[in-house]
């Protein structure tokens, strides 16, 4: 009995460990905080994209980098890839916007 609440605590510890080793900043950004900021503009930038009746945020990818918002993905037309990168561009804590959509 003792040894399996050992094991358990164990496991759970080391998921703890190997969880937060994944939250690891890496070279490219700044720290946590900054992880946070770019987590919340990309939240934002998407949930402007989908309540945009004009644009397919579906279909639409995003990632921010240090505030710098790339959108990848696939848009019915150049004007929707276009109206996609002004949204993100709205958005306050967007330094820049990378538009790699594809048209097709």
């Amino acid at each position: 009995m003792l040894t399996r609440l050992f094991y358990k605590r164990l496991a759970l510890i080391l998921s703890l460990l190997i969880g937060m080793a994944g939250c690891a900043t890496t070279g490219t950004q700044g720290g946590v905080g900054e992880y946070f900021r770019d987590s919340a503009t990309t939240a934002r930038v998407k949930t402007a994209l989908i309540a945009n009746k004009a644009v397919s945020g579906r279909n639409i990818h995003v990632k921010t980098e240090s505030g710098v918002v790339k959108l990848s993905g696939t848009a019915s037309s150049q004007e929707e890839a276009d109206t996609a990168a002004a949204i993100a561009h709205d958005i306050n804590s967007t330094k820049s916007v990378q538009n790699e959509i594809a048209v097709k």
